[in-house]
């Protein structure tokens, strides 16, 4: 049940524009007799190999973006153990401190890769505020007494999570060639209409159902991979199956609280 749900995810009203204008031009020609028996394999150079190309692409870009992630809410979560156990004075206010900055760090960084365009400039101001907030942290740890080789690990873990976040950002802002995407968009869409002659000629070679069945089919699978790539496109839009998840506050909320 759930791979029929993940399936329906990519079936949407443009893969039924695409089919209705397949099943259109089909129609046409075998109304007027434009038939022809064309080369299914041009299908697959043209178009599955370009297209294969760009979803690997994609799909190697989240997982690159998952390790980023990852490694950024650990150095998050040592700093916050760090605050806890390091100062010798055993000071509950420095880790209150640096749980309000965890959750700001981890809301912040959603709101932005989720911020519209108009909005993007703030929330990444925002998330640049909490890494600042850390550091000034790091200052007030010091005047407890937290010796500097511990303060300077301190901040060799804030600027790890400064260099996944812009690897994160990288990965949503510089994607997959925009020549090739323009081009596998196009033709996985245009496929299906041009092989109208294709259809009309399994008509007339076969029958009537096999020769729309096979239009309906061949739109259905190349717009689908057209829509598995965009979905894959950017991992951080919350619009696909695959994307990355990067409301993890209730995940964590146990792990903010002091044992």
């Amino acid at each position: 049940m759930r791979k029929l749900i993940d399936f329906s995810k990519i079936i949407d009203l443009h893969t039924l524009v695409v089919t209705v204008l397949a099943v259109a031009s089909t129609w046409l020609c075998d109304r007027y007799d434009i038939v022809a028996n064309m080369p299914t394999g041009l299908i697959g150079v043209a178009i599955v190999f370009p297209i294969v190309f760009t979803i690997n692409a994609a799909y190697r870009r989240r997982e690159e973006a998952l390790r980023y992630f990852a490694s950024l809410k650990a150095h998050a979560m040592a700093l916050l153990y760090a605050h806890r156990d390091w100062s010798p004075k055993n000071s509950d206010e420095h880790f209150i401190r640096a749980q309000e900055l965890m959750k700001r760090l981890f809301e912040s960084v959603t709101a932005y890769f989720q911020a519209e365009p108009d909005r993007e400039e703030q929330a990444f101001r925002a998330v640049y505020d909490v890494f600042s907030a850390f550091s000034r942290s790091h200052e007030q740890l010091r005047q407890d007494g937290v010796p500097a080789n511990e303060i300077s690990r301190g901040n060799q873990y804030v600027r790890s999570m400064m260099i996944e976040f812009e690897r994160m950002k990288n990965i949503q802002r510089y994607r997959t060639p925009v020549s090739l995407r323009a081009y596998s968009f196009v033709f996985l869409n245009v496929f299906p209409v041009l092989f109208g002659p294709y259809f009309a000629y399994l008509i007339d070679s076969s029958n009537l159902l096999v020769g729309y069945m096979v239009a309906v089919v061949y739109s259905l699978v190349l717009v689908s991979l057209d829509n598995i790539q965009e979905a894959l496109e950017n991992p951080f839009d919350m619009h696909g199956a695959d994307d990355v998840n990067l409301e993890i506050g209730d995940r964590y909320a146990k792990l903010l609280e002091n044992p």
